[in-house]
């Protein structure tokens, strides 16, 4: 069997991530027509490179920027339509290993508080996330040995089996430590989906003065590397993701395009998804504002990695506050968390304030999930807990022979109106579902008459009549 080492050795992202190369791109200024023939690149849906990537990072003009947000909306709604794909963070520890200088829970920091969930706990906080009509999770572990690949299947496995009335878990994604192949083995074989790891930053130096190197998480190639080793376990799901202000947000963006491009020509897929949190405050946390990332760049971060990577979902989490979530969803966001709690035990303990000495960082987004959602619907989205891919195989490779000719869309939006419908029928205020029923009676005027749109129709009649519930395509 080969080793991971060997492993590494031969697949390893560090060869796609040519760090003097990255940084001598960013040197360029890009002058219109080369801007404008990338851009006609991205709207025929085709991945950019990394070189093509840096030509709308050195855009000089506001004007030029205006044309790479427009076709940013557009691209977003060529492939994803306007649905809004929901979930929620559930954090099952707090117990970590690792030092790294802006996160509350690094083993020296004494302001916070350590709890990792008993198998009861776990329970309740599920409890609680489905009463509020939720179907999707992603599964947050600190690194710490306690926290091992059985530990994790365990929790995944627990969290499936709760179930409420109408009501359960379709879909565990996964945030946790590298694991060696093994690891990922185990853990995949309890159900998941997507196992997501963000590299933090791709700058070396800097990487090393964050996360000290006497840690696990200090080895940069341990980390780089996981999702290559993930892969080849069989999670053929994986996310990527940088932490935006360690470093200039224009090299971690070609950083992401980098590994995305590693991903694809080893393992014949790239990333499920690209995340870009932005540093937020946090107990007992000194924030360094050296590499700061203002709104604006913020907007255009999202913007070039939706043109740069058209069938990779871009998740926008609740670190943003609410008008800035709602201001960039258009730019090619196609997933986002509501309702969220980053404090273990959070969902059931802490109220409608946030205890910072408990939480990882400091959300900027509080809003519950129905009031999120009565917003996507005002403005014209599509919120939806759709899992029917994963269940189904569409994963992978296999998702991408569905998306890539546009396919998919012949699931995906009457996929989105029957979960929406059930939330409707199920969990919503009246407010909420007043506006969720317009949206879809307009959405079913769009959709061409046949025996598709007939079963969609059949579908959302037996949810609101009947007990019948998770009726996908």
């Amino acid at each position: 069997m080969t080793t991971t080492a060997n492993r590494r050795l031969s697949t390893s992202a560090y060869d796609f991530i040519n760090e003097p190369y990255l940084l001598s791109l960013l040197e360029r200024r890009s002058d219109p027509g080369e801007v404008r023939e990338v851009i006609a690149k991205s709207l025929a849906k085709e991945p950019l490179t990394v070189e093509e990537t840096a030509v709308l990072l050195g855009i000089p003009s506001p004007e030029l920027w205006e044309e790479v947000f427009q076709a940013a909306r557009q691209l977003k709604r060529d492939v994803y339509g306007n649905r809004i794909v929901l979930f929620a963070p559930l954090y099952i520890g707090s117990e970590c290993t690792n030092d790294c200088l802006y996160c509350a829970f690094r083993r020296s920091n004494r302001e916070v508080v350590r709890r990792t969930l008993t198998p009861e706990d776990i329970e309740a906080q599920v409890q609680q996330l489905l009463d509020r009509g939720h179907k999707r999770l992603i599964l947050v572990f600190g690194e710490h040995p306690t926290y091992s690949p059985t530990f994790i299947a365990e929790c995944v496995r627990r969290v499936y089996a709760v179930r409420r009335p109408k009501a359960n878990i379709r879909r565990v994604n996964i945030n946790a430590a590298p694991m060696d192949h093994e690891g990922f083995a185990e853990i995949k074989a309890a159900g998941i989906g997507t196992y997501q790891i963000f590299q933090e930053t791709y700058h070396h130096e800097t990487y090393a003065k964050v996360h000290p190197r006497n840690t696990r998480k200090g080895d940069y190639l341990w980390r780089l590397d996981a999702l290559s080793r993930a892969m080849e376990a069989g999670c053929d799901d994986v996310g990527i993701g940088a932490l935006f202000g360690l470093y200039d947000w224009r090299f971690e963006v070609l950083g992401l395009v980098s590994h995305a491009w590693h991903l694809q020509k080893h393992y014949n897929v790239g990333p499920h998804t690209i995340s870009f949190p932005r540093l937020r405050p946090a107990a007992g946390v000194k924030l360094d504002e050296t590499y700061r990332v203002s709104d604006e760049d913020f907007k255009r971060l999202i913007a070039v990695l939706r043109l740069a990577v058209p069938y990779t979902g871009l998740i926008l989490t609740a670190r943003e506050p609410a008008w800035l979530r709602q201001e960039v969803m258009e730019f090619g966001v196609s997933q986002i968390d509501a309702g969220s709690r980053i404090e273990v035990g959070g969902y059931t303990e802490a109220g409608d304030a946030q205890v910072l000495e408990r939480e990882q960082f400091e959300l900027g987004d509080l809003r519950p999930l129905d009031e999120v959602i009565r917003q996507l619907l005002v403005d014209g989205y599509i919120p939806s807990f759709c899992t029917a891919c994963y269940r189904l195989g569409r994963t992978g490779e296999h998702f991408m022979e569905f998306a890539i000719p546009g396919f998919i869309q012949r699931f995906c939006t009457p996929n989105a109106l029957t979960t929406l419908m059930e939330y409707l029928v199920d969990y919503a205020s009246p407010e909420t579902r007043a506006a969720g029923m317009k949206l879809i009676e307009s959405e079913l005027a769009k959709l061409p008459d046949g025996p598709r749109k007939n079963a969609l129709i059949e579908r959302l009649r037996l949810i609101q009549e009947t007990d019948q519930r998770d009726l996908y395509f």
